[in-house]
């Protein structure tokens, strides 16, 4: 004790004035002292750290409060705010499967292979017939089909195999793109990889390839009924169900790339978010609004167009009217084959018009070239636009450069068209002026995703700035 209170006397001389005081002049004192003056005294004084504890003590408290809300918050975002880059390469990839079923797809419906499996077994038909027998019984299913009836009476069981490959490998290639693209979306989501936004994106685009399985088998089985066909008409698919199953696909693709795209562009922007808001402020300028309208509307139109394409496919509308730009003596057919009677199905007439914009071939061949030529030249426009007045100073060069790449691919596409037409719809060109479609529909997306950023990217890169910043 003695040694103790020998202990306290000392440090009580050598202590500073002001270092003990009463809790009434606590209480009364104004708390302005800076914490670095406290500091500062105690290492004058040569005093350690621990014997600053009264005002060192507040502080830690208050940190340890801050640290506990901080996790607090962390524990309730259970997803991160930015997606990872891998799950945007695998999108783009995704999205490069779909692009080429869609066009695997085209070549089905020229070769009129879509007809040869007549059952729909998700799990079972993964595997092709693997004898003889199983052949026979694929052969025999086929030979009650209208198609084979009224169109193939004199196919061999080797044709049928040819036919039937080109149906089963479609049909194999839509369930791998479903499997590798459902399975991956729940390891990303249970491993939190993706941000809440991205899994909401993921969980819809896996529902939709789904549904895209389901409206397959629906558009084939409008060919296997021969309730459908007129007398002497040629079995195909209704071809609302195939713009409706060709419409399920562009939208599925569409998806997956916008959303890839999206991703890297976040990333992109995160590196240098200095740089990402200069950017970001010359593409919000007031003078590209119409512009960016424009382009919003244009992709749109883009999409019309490709749809109107699969009426005509449907229709097989392309084999008539074989001229360009003339269809038959004039620009367009006679009035009265455009708006034909035998296409309606009531009394008063009232279905005439819609009914034969959508199931008359020569109303729906000319609807398709006057949507072409309507988007041939609205691109071109679109061009124009941007390379004069006050818009050519202020548009960023990346922007221009999609300007210009849509004109390259408008001006294909319609080259495309055009000679599949005049050549009477060779396989080889049809099916590259359906590629040719996606790739357009790709091109206009790719332009209007650098004129439009989302409110959230933009407040993610503020927050990396104050970040970067403090």
């Amino acid at each position: 004790m003695a040694f103790f209170a020998a202990g306290l006397r000392r440090l009580a001389v050598q202590a500073p004035p002001k270092f003990f005081v009463c809790n009434q002049c606590l209480r009364q004192a104004p708390r302005r002292t800076p914490i670095s003056s406290v500091f500062n005294v105690v290492r004058s004084r040569g005093y350690a750290a621990t014997r600053a504890a009264v005002p060192l003590e507040g502080i830690s408290e208050q940190l340890g409060a801050q640290s506990t809300v901080a996790a607090q918050q962390a524990a309730k975002r259970v997803f991160p705010e930015t997606t990872s880059k891998g799950v945007a390469y695998w999108l783009l990839g995704s999205a490069a499967s779909v692009f080429g079923i869609v066009v695997f797809g085209g070549l089905t419906r020229l070769t009129e292979s879509g007809l040869s499996i007549t059952e729909w077994r998700p799990v079972t038909g993964s595997l092709p017939p693997m004898s003889k027998a199983d052949w026979e019984s694929e052969f025999e299913k086929y030979r009650a089909s209208p198609e084979f009836k009224l169109l193939n009476p004199h196919m061999t069981l080797e044709e049928f195999k040819k036919i039937y490959y080109m149906e089963w490998t479609h049909r194999v290639w839509g369930r791998v793109i479903g499997m590798t693209f459902a399975l991956p979306t729940l390891y990303f989501i249970a491993r939190r990889k993706v941000s809440a936004k991205m899994a909401v994106n993921l969980l819809g685009i896996s529902g939709l390839i789904g549904f895209q399985g389901l409206i397959g088998w629906w558009m084939v089985k409008s060919g296997l009924k021969d309730d459908l066909f007129a007398p002497g008409s040629h079995p195909r698919v209704s071809q609302y169900r195939l713009t409706t199953h060709l419409a399920t696909a562009f939208v599925c693709y569409s998806w997956m790339l916008v959303s890839g795209l999206t991703v890297l562009r976040t990333h992109r922007f995160l590196k240098d978010p200095k740089s990402a808001l200069d950017a970001i402020k010359a593409i919000q300028n007031p003078a590209l609004a119409s512009f960016r309208r424009t382009v919003l509307g244009l992709t749109a139109l883009v999409f019309l167009t490709a749809m109107s394409g699969g009426l005509v496919a449907g229709l097989d509308a392309g084999l008539i009217y074989n001229e360009f730009p003339m269809m038959g003596v004039g620009l367009t057919p006679p009035k009265a084959e455009l708006w034909d009677k035998f296409y309606s199905r009531k009394e008063d007439g009232s279905d005439l018009w819609w009914r034969n914009m959508l199931e008359n071939p020569s109303t729906v061949q000319l609807d398709h070239r006057i949507l072409a030529m309507t988007t041939f030249t609205s691109i071109l426009a679109l061009y124009a636009f941007s390379r004069t007045g006050r818009l050519a100073a202020v548009l960023p060069n990346n922007i221009k450069k999609g300007t210009l790449g849509l004109v390259h691919l408008v001006s294909l596409q319609a080259a495309l068209g055009i000679s599949t037409l005049l050549y009477l719809v060779p396989i080889p060109l049809a099916a590259a002026h359906q590629a040719g479609a996606l790739a357009l529909l790709t091109g206009a997306m790719v332009l209007s995703h650098r004129l439009h950023i989302p409110k959230s990217t933009v407040r993610r890169i503020e927050q990396r700035l104050k970040q970067l910043q403090k």
